[in-house]
């Protein structure tokens, strides 16, 4: 329960209020084992919610064999909305001037590419992740995802390779914590 609060917390807004600069806009939710939609089985998801409050993400842990051919850069999978465009997630030290919605402090994700540049503070991915109204808060009362707190380590991970199994782990202990100190 307190996760799904903090999910909520971290996700939704009143209409009109934005996140404190360099306050976390963003968790992460890890795939519960044994859900059934292929698009997200075994998935790791940087989910945040953008100045309209609308709720979106990247799969964290998708690398592609695929290549950006401006950049050379490996392209991921970021879920399955327009997967047509390249969506960055990019660290800088200043708010982008282009269009882009904080994610984490320095850390921002945009379609527009020219914002960032290539390097190992950027991530390429084709498409996004997206929830209509209702639809995330429905997943998590199935109890469809644990959610887990973001981090810049977490998402620029060179080897994703493992990446799911390790964070089902962590979440499963901080359920198991919480348990015992209901007692």
């Amino acid at each position: 329960m307190r996760f799904w609060i903090f999910l909520v917390v971290m996700l939704s807004s009143s209409a009109g209020a934005q996140p404190q600069p360099g306050a976390p806009n963003a968790v992460l939710l890890v795939a519960k084992p044994g859900m059934l939609d292929p698009t997200f089985r075994e998935t790791v998801v940087l989910a945040s919610q953008t100045e309209d409050s609308s709720t979106v993400g990247v799969i964290l842990n998708r690398p592609t064999q695929r290549k950006h051919e401006p950049t050379g850069e490996t392209l991921w999978l970021g879920g399955p909305v327009m997967q047509q465009v390249i969506v960055a997630l990019f660290r800088s030290a200043e708010p982008p001037t282009a269009p882009a919605f904080h994610v984490l402090k320095g850390i921002y994700l945009t379609m527009h590419l020219e914002t960032s540049s290539a390097g190992d503070s950027r991530r390429l991915y084709m498409g996004f992740s997206g929830w209509a109204p209702g639809q995330l808060e429905t997943e998590l009362a199935r109890d469809s995802w644990f959610v887990l707190p973001a981090s810049a380590e977490i998402l620029f991970r060179t080897d994703t390779t493992g990446m799911w199994e390790e964070l089902v782990r962590k979440a499963r202990g901080r359920v198991a914590l919480r348990q015992k100190t209901v007692y």
